[in-house]
């Protein structure tokens, strides 16, 4: 008896449709899974076993032989347990077949026959909507996380649970979803625990404002870290596309909130300096994305940036200029979006005494030259913003806190509106600057783009309809400074 269930594997972020195919036969009992599945996959042999009897239902006692099709598709993970333990029901005439042809379903089975929740039931919600079915079946706990693909998503706590519906036995109805607007307050660090350090609030609120990417260098302890933490908590919330594109994502890797799985925020990431390449790009043996498109719509933080191998920082050259990272390996091939705004922060050298004055550097040229080589010139030239932040003053310190992040993010949003709306122009005398300054102080082509785009990010937090000379000049004091030339 031929029995089929429904699901989807996943390739990077897409969803591919898998038929889980289930045939009973007389035979020495067995139960074998083909279909390139991996040792997870493979393992649901015992987990459906178990499964099955703790359901009261009838294991079949038959030669089993379970197929993934398409079977050239490599299939990873326990989500298939649920269709393969329906498949094998439904071969062995405990379930209706139609109902099956019309339902596909994801999750994990526990030896008790509870369902846990797998990574990914985003994307295979938005597989099973793209093929039109009447519903997913799935763990109650990702149940709300499915709902967001606009499939109806069936909650099951059990697989006993999932029997008894399919039979007309149980009502159960479809979990409904409320979508978060994001507009509350956003917690979190706030600005108003920064003490001094003008200049370097200003270019965070640029940041914030146009996207850029920003660089904070100076002597240890004079708040680098500190601020740039806080600039997730001056960003605006995500739109609906943007918040469905980023919680694909964290779905995949497992970090969504089963109760409130949508992430209306922009998303934080802050790896340690000892990451991989893989870890922050993507990739390894299971084509997992990385730090970059988990930080999709939000902030990348490269706190200590030169201590960051080089070939990892390199990498991120392409997803910085594309928004995208392409992932190329013997087992295939995968796009994962990585929109984000790079964040990093660094010493002027590695003993942190330079650029000091209370302080006196003791590195050698060799430290100083293998330090320097750690970051390229391709890859300073991508940040919008760079900062030299100076140590802070003892009356800064003794003063109160400065602006909160609340009006600041006020201040963000419209920014971005009137960009949005209508980004100001440049007059003749900006741009007359602007050329001038591309020999003076020998600009590359990217970096006379980017210029201009700081440039027309001052004018939208000024409300000004044009870009005017100042503010170009205040932008062009933003590129490398005198600190780190040498760096």
């Amino acid at each position: 008896m031929l029995a089929r269930a429904l699901t989807h594997a996943l390739v990077g972020l897409e969803p591919r449709r898998v038929d889980v195919e289930a045939h009973i036969r007389d035979g020495v009992p067995g139960f074998a899974i083909v279909g390139l599945a991996d040792r997870a996959c493979q393992e649901a042999r015992e987990r459906v076993r178990s499964g099955i009897s703790a359901a009261a239902l009838n294991f079949p006692t038959g030669r089993i032989t379970v197929n993934l099709a398409p079977a050239e598709l490599r299939k990873e993970g326990s989500g298939f347990d649920l269709p393969i333990a329906l498949a094998v029901l439904g071969a062995s005439q405990q379930l209706p077949r139609a109902a099956l042809e019309r339902t596909a379903a994801v999750g994990e089975l526990a030896l008790d026959g509870r369902l846990r929740r797998v990574g990914g039931v985003l994307a295979v919600a938005e597989g099973a909507r793209r093929l039109g079915v009447e519903r997913l079946l799935c763990p109650a706990e990702s149940a709300q996380e499915a709902a967001l693909a606009g499939v109806p998503a069936v909650p099951i706590h059990h697989l006993a649970e999932a029997v008894a519906y399919l039979r007309g036995e149980l009502e159960l109805e479809p979990q409904p979803v409320e979508i978060p607007n994001g507009n509350g307050a956003v917690s979190g660090p706030d600005l108003a625990d920064v003490r001094g350090q003008e200049r370097a609030r200003r270019a965070l609120e640029l940041a914030a404002a146009g996207g850029h990417n920003l660089l904070l260098a100076g002597p240890p302890g004079t708040g680098k870290t500190m601020l740039a933490r806080r600039l997730p908590g001056i960003l605006p919330p995500l739109d609906a596309e943007a918040a469905l594109e980023v919680t694909r994502i964290h779905s995949i890797a497992g970090l969504v909130d089963g109760n409130r799985p949508l992430v209306s925020l922009p998303p934080f990431r802050a790896p340690h300096h000892s990451a991989s390449t893989a870890a922050i790009v993507g990739g390894g043996p299971h084509l997992r994305p990385g730090e970059a498109s988990l930080a999709h719509h939000g902030v990348l933080l490269l706190d200590e940036l030169a201590e960051f191998r080089r070939d990892a920082l390199e990498s991120l050259r392409q997803p910085l200029e594309d928004g995208f990272v392409s992932v190329a390996r013997a087992a295939g091939r995968v796009v994962f979006p990585a929109r984000f705004q790079l964040v990093g922060t660094m010493n002027l050298c590695p003993c942190g005494g330079r650029g000091d004055p209370g302080a006196q550097c003791s590195c050698s040229a060799q430290r100083l030259a293998h330090y320097r080589d750690k970051l390229s010139r391709a890859l300073l030239d991508r940040f919008d913003l760079v900062v030299a932040m100076p140590r802070v003053r003892g009356e800064e310190l003794a003063t109160a806190g400065g602006e909160p992040s609340e009006p600041v993010r006020a201040r963000v949003v419209a920014a971005r509106e009137l960009l949005a709306a209508r980004p100001p122009k440049r007059e003749a005398s900006a741009d007359d600057l602007l050329r001038n300054a591309v020999d003076r102080l020998h600009l590359s082509g990217r970096g006379h783009a980017r210029v201009g785009r700081v440039a027309r990010t001052i004018a939208a937090l000024a409300a000004s309809e044009s870009v005017r000379a100042e503010h170009v000049a205040e932008a062009l004091s933003y590129r490398s400074p005198d600190e780190l030339r040498d760096v």
